[in-house]
């Protein structure tokens, strides 16, 4: 089911789409690529920025505790949680008895985690079932073969799938995605999208980013 959740805080930031593409961008995407201090940490033509953590995703939090009905007894794992600010919401607001877990290929990134939340992320898919996996701003940046195995793996551990990807409905929302991206492998229009879940067997919840 197409949902609502992230796009109101996707469009809350803005971007200098051309600045970004005139910015050297094939070595800064060769340094994004890596996602060690550069990508999380260092100038925002690598990556995010070192933004300091502001709070954003409590409002996500609570709603998909809302949507999913997920309580203190929930099992919850973020697929490419990066610094995890996610996860330190999840657990904050459902006081999970067991952490949410991440899995992130960055170890800058668990080395670097919010707060605590670094013992809860690992790099392998763990073999349990979850009440709902979420992946946010991640699944563009995988293969096509990659992401066959990925939405199997949501599939096989975990009742419930919430994802968020990149995609543009117009040449002008292409051309943005296509200037500020530094990680994607995939750009791909909504229908398009809805032919890789339907192939892949995805049935989760899904919602797009545009590039406005």
């Amino acid at each position: 089911m197409k949902l609502n959740i992230i796009s109101k805080l996707h469009h809350s930031t803005k971007r200098d789409y051309l600045s970004r593409m005139n910015d050297n961008k094939v070595e800064c995407m060769k340094v994004a690529r890596k996602f060690g201090k550069s990508f999380f940490d260092g100038e925002r033509r690598f990556g995010y920025g070192g933004y300091k953590y502001d709070g954003r995703f409590k409002a996500v939090a609570e709603i998909l505790a809302e949507v999913y009905n997920l309580d203190s007894n929930s099992d919850i794992l973020d697929f490419g949680c990066g610094k995890g600010f996610l996860m330190y919401e999840l657990n904050k607001l459902l006081k999970l008895k067991n952490r949410c877990i991440g899995v992130d290929v960055s170890s800058y990134a668990a080395k670097h985690a919010y707060k605590d939340i670094g013992k809860d992320i690992v790099k392998r898919f763990p073999s349990k079932t979850f009440d709902l996996i979420i992946s946010l701003g991640t699944l563009h940046n995988f293969t096509l073969p990659s992401l066959y195995n990925i939405f199997g793996m949501f599939d096989d551990y975990s009742y419930n799938q919430f994802v968020t990807v990149g995609s543009y409905r117009n040449e002008q929302e292409l051309f943005n995605l296509q200037c500020w991206t530094l990680t994607a492998e995939q750009f791909l229009r909504p229908e398009e999208w809805e032919f890789i879940f339907s192939e892949f067997g995805y049935a989760g919840d899904y919602e797009y980013l545009f590039f406005t």
